[in-house]
């Protein structure tokens, strides 16, 4: 598989999940880590909500970090002129081609949103901008429409292009459809981005499909933050991509575990235990089949080192586990026990785990081996 690139928009549609604010210099230090993770684009804003805004992105792009700068702007000469002032350089102009958005939002009919987007377009490129466009609600527009637009727009000297599935109705069959006829019938050389919505679950698993379609771009969040049910996990779609696709990314995924750290101390949100890829519980086991294997041969239930996110496997003691685990925890505190000992030990934390509704620590264990020697 092809290598891929992200364009992440924590910072702009991250931002926009209900009661998200994040501050100057959390935006600051998010980019950076971006920045630091191999990350190669990341979405910073939208300029034309007002002067604090455009300063907070002319304060990210003042730290000359070696990451594209882009920001989201309304197909409206004024979004432009915030984006100039706020120092961009990347402009993503976003249309919604959808019917229901252009006749119940916008009152315009095709012709109409065409030539908007098209003078719109011409403007951004009048001040040496480059321009990204996106298709709001493509995923319920007419795809021969969307097309045209984007054989009309290239011919514009535009390049990049957004299939954003605003409202989540994709499926990943689908989602593999609709890319790879834009691809057939598009010239080779667009640059195509898939934006997906998570309302059911499925943003990360629709972002695979169509990037194994033949988008080039992977648009996503850290820990899939975002409007309602939140985007496309970066964590998912970067180890999805290499693990279950064989694909390239050039992102550095040690970062992974520092930045939903950062992001959820900046957002106020937790991350879930188990989330998939960077939720704290992933790799714990407590399950005796699970740790024997696991203690035997890393590959009987893992399919990439935890290493490889920042993080490692973590042990515990609990209703389900055996021996094996209780054996190797202790031996890794420099205490041997033989099998009776350890039936002692096991018989002892399922009486106690099953009462309590907690695991077992080390340390309570170390305790009870002397009792055992006695």
């Amino acid at each position: 598989m092809d290598s891929i690139k992200f364009c992440d928009t924590t910072l702009r549609d991250g931002e926009q999940a209900a009661g998200i604010i994040f501050s100057n210099e959390e935006k600051r230090k998010i980019a950076k880590l971006l920045a630091k993770a191999g990350i190669e684009q990341a979405e910073i804003g939208i300029p034309a909500m007002g002067k604090a805004e455009q300063q907070a992105i002319y304060s990210i792009v003042e730290m000359n970090l070696p990451i594209q700068l882009i920001t989201w702007n309304r197909a409206v000469k004024k979004d432009i002129d915030a984006s100039r002032e706020a120092g961009a350089n990347w402009v993503h102009i976003s249309i919604p081609i959808s019917d229901i958005h252009l006749y119940h939002k916008l009152r315009l009919n095709r012709n109409e949103i065409k030539l908007l987007i098209q003078d719109i377009v011409a403007y951004a490129q009048a001040f040496d901008l480059l321009v990204s466009v996106g298709f709001e609600d493509a995923s319920r527009a007419s795809l021969s429409f969307l097309i045209d637009l984007i054989n009309s727009l290239y011919r514009e000297g535009v390049k990049r292009f957004r299939y954003a599935d605003t409202v989540s109705v994709l499926n990943p069959m689908l989602a593999q459809i609709n890319i790879q006829r834009i691809i057939k019938e598009c010239p080779a050389d667009i640059e195509l981005e898939i934006h997906c919505h998570n309302d059911f679950g499925l943003a990360s698993a629709n972002t695979l499909s169509a990037l194994f379609a033949g988008a080039k771009w992977a648009s996503t969040t850290i820990f899939g933050i975002g409007e309602r049910a939140g985007n496309a996990s970066l964590e998912e779609v970067a180890m999805g991509w290499r693990h279950l696709y064989n694909g390239k990314i050039n992102v550095k995924t040690e970062y992974f575990h520092r930045l939903a750290e950062l992001v959820s101390v900046a957002s106020g949100l937790k991350i879930p235990e188990n989330k998939a890829i960077i939720g704290s519980r992933v790799y714990t086991h407590e399950s005796g089949i699970h740790v024997d294997g696991l203690i035997k041969y890393l590959e009987t239930y893992q399919t990439f080192d935890p290493k490889e996110v920042g993080r490692a496997h973590h042990f515990i003691i609990g209703k389900h586990s055996g021996i094996s685990s209780i054996v190797h925890l202790l031996k890794q505190e420099g205490i041997d026990i033989d099998k009776q000992q350890g039936q002692k030990l096991i018989d002892y934390v399922r009486e106690v785990t099953s009462e309590t509704k907690r695991v077992i620590e080390v340390g309570d264990l170390k305790k009870l081996i002397g009792g055992f020697h006695t």
